[in-house]
């Protein structure tokens, strides 16, 4: 049975070795660019402008809506990210659904974030220099266990 993973990732956009901004890249191609010290916008996150509805155009052509896909990767739930109602709701009717939802989420943060960390349906890793290629096999053992139930 085809999973047909959809999402995306961010990466750091950089400059002579200094970051800039970071950019939204979907798993299936696509590239966005979700905030940096260029843009201009009245959502901040210390000195870097968030681009709210750049954010969105590029949501809109991920199809993250179609339940036909399995699997829903997101890098991440973050503060910058959480500027947008829009991806507010879409995660959460997400997260509400029968599909698997594998995310990042950000250590720190209240609202939202803090709403995914207190859900009984969620599985929370911290990832650590020290734990992460212990834990690489029991989450994909974890991942294995919700795809065939």
């Amino acid at each position: 049975m085809p999973y047909n993973p959809v999402g995306f990732y961010t990466e750091e956009i950089r400059e002579g070795g200094v970051r800039k901004g970071f950019a939204l890249e979907g798993l299936r191609g696509g590239r966005g660019v979700l905030a940096g010290v260029a843009v201009a916008s009245p959502f901040r996150v210390g000195k870097y402008g968030v681009d709210v509805r750049g954010f969105e155009k590029f949501l809109e052509k991920l199809d993250l809506n179609d339940a036909r896909n399995r699997i829903l990767v997101i890098d991440e739930i973050g503060k910058m990210e959480c500027f947008s109602d829009k991806y507010i709701r879409l995660l959460d009717k997400a997260l509400a659904s029968d599909r698997l939802v594998i995310a990042t989420i950000a250590l720190k943060g209240g609202g939202f974030i803090a709403e995914v960390k207190k859900r009984v349906d969620v599985d929370l890793y911290e990832i650590t220099r020290e734990n992460r290629d212990l834990l690489v096999p029991k989450m994909v053992d974890r991942i294995r266990a919700c795809l065939n139930s």
